[in-house]
């Protein structure tokens, strides 16, 4: 099942100082795209371009519709807050305030200060990278009057080295990726401008660069679109403007959402990757989501490639409402799999259908891992379950394995309408485990989500 066009288009953007709480994608409420994640304060911030459908009086009728900039952060990676909007193209001096073209930005800490770079339509069309500063990341943020002196483009990264050494990279005109040293100012140019080498065939957008080091190594990625929609590939070099070795890919292509952009950050001993995708609007993909996933290196530093999951990063509290439809693995998919809610809300997210056909011997399950069972006891077991009538069945919840303990049974009255089955809590866990859900009997369940209270 897929949501109409129509109903993407009938979003709104997510009010400010909002928690938002999610697997992939990350943030709902709200559509978000060109995920550029940092560690500040020990706490994840993820600073993301902001889709919106296209309003009345827009250029862009089908095309991406982006006003504003907001800030999200999270402690856990699954309990996101919404800061609010930080730069708004009707407050930035230099912007086409109507221009809808506040595309992939970043953001980075130096001399006691955050400095946001974005980029959008100056007032005479050309394309230009500014500065917003603040003292804290969640803002609030003052642009500056005047883009960067000589930097015309888009998709600007902003990397500060070891030492202390600022350097901004971008996609500049003519579809070529270039980077320069800043002055320790932070909106001023030190030095010329070079264009990033890398022997990635000539054909195809490149766009949206991302510079990280490890290890001593610098790494420079970008989305590639290498024939129809956009993968993201990466480079390795002993110097952060080069010379670069190309490696590979980090993540493929995929077959829905033609753009795809990214941010890689180390966050408490573990290294993540950031994206986006079109989950919320299949249909439309210039409404985006940002999605998130573990990242892993060889022993020799190259990258494993990713692939993308409904279960990104972080781990659910048990007493959280539990998407099992963002799963990490499932049964015999004639027997259960996921579909679209059906909503007025684009954001209503997803549900697992379980039905037993031709007398399924086999248990029928769906895997979420990663939940946090806590230290205190738990008594209640509750599953967000619609059954029609002669439907009646049985939900059952196991830890760890399709046939571990069985945490607790949960008949289920059908009824022509969702409704909230509980029972006790059979079996006490405490900590992190992999959650099982399963229809032991019954013939069609449709699960929303489950939760232990």
């Amino acid at each position: 099942m897929k949501l109409d066009k129509t109903i993407c288009i009938a979003a709104i953007a997510a009010s400010a100082a909002v928690p938002a709480f999610a697997e992939n994608p990350l943030i709902s409420g709200a559509f978000s795209a060109d995920p550029s994640a940092h560690v500040f304060n020990g706490r994840m911030y993820v600073f993301p371009s902001h889709d919106i459908p296209a309003p009345a009086g827009s250029r862009n009728k089908k095309g991406f519709n982006m006003p504003d900039y907001h800030v999200y952060s999270s402690e856990n990676l699954f309990d996101w807050t919404d800061h609010g909007v930080i730069v708004d193209q009707e407050k930035v001096p230099w912007v086409d305030g109507k221009s809808y073209s506040m595309w992939a930005p970043d953001c980075n800490y130096k001399n006691g200060k955050y400095y946001f770079y974005f980029p959008a339509h100056q007032k005479d069309g050309r394309n230009a990278i500014g500065v917003a500063i603040a003292d804290k990341p969640e803002g609030p943020y003052v642009p500056q009057e005047k883009p960067i002196p000589g930097v015309n483009g888009i998709d600007p990264c902003i990397f500060i080295d070891d030492d202390g050494t600022p350097y901004l990279t971008w996609q500049a005109q003519g579809n070529v990726l270039v980077v320069a040293r800043l002055k320790d100012n932070m909106v001023e140019l030190d030095s010329e401008v070079v264009t990033v080498n890398h022997n990635v065939p000539r054909n195809g957008l490149k766009e949206g660069p991302f510079m990280f080091k490890r290890n001593g190594k610098y790494y420079y990625s970008f989305p590639w679109c290498e024939r129809q929609t956009e993968c993201i590939c990466y480079c390795m070099g002993d110097n952060p403007m080069g010379p670069f070795e190309y490696k590979g890919k980090i993540m493929e292509q995929n077959t829905d959402c033609w753009t795809n952009h990214h941010s890689v950050v180390e966050y408490k001993g573990q290294w993540y990757f950031f994206y986006h995708h079109n989950d919320y609007c299949r249909e439309h993909d210039v409404n985006r989501s940002i999605c998130a996933e573990y990242l892993t290196f060889n022993e020799d530093g190259t990258i494993k490639p990713i692939v993308p999951t409904q279960r990104g990063v972080g781990i659910t509290p048990a007493t959280n409402r539990i998407q099992i439809d963002r799963y990490s693995a499932i049964g015999d998919p004639n027997h259960v799999w996921v579909e679209y809610n059906r909503t007025e809300d684009p954001f209503a997210g997803w549900k697992t259908v379980f039905r037993n056909k031709d007398n399924y011997r086999r248990p029928i399950w769906i895997e979420y891992d990663r939940v946090d069972f806590g230290e205190k006891d738990l008594s209640t077991a509750i599953v967000h379950v619609f059954a029609r009538v002669g439907g009646s069945g049985t939900i059952e919840f196991h830890a760890d394995a399709v046939d571990g303990e069985l945490i607790a049974r949960i008949p289920v009255v059908a009824k022509d309408e969702w409704q909230d089955a509980s029972a006790a809590v059979l079996k006490q866990l405490k900590g992190v485990h992999n959650l099982f859900v399963t229809m032991p009997d019954g013939v069609l369940m449709h699960v929303d989500w489950v939760q232990f209270k």
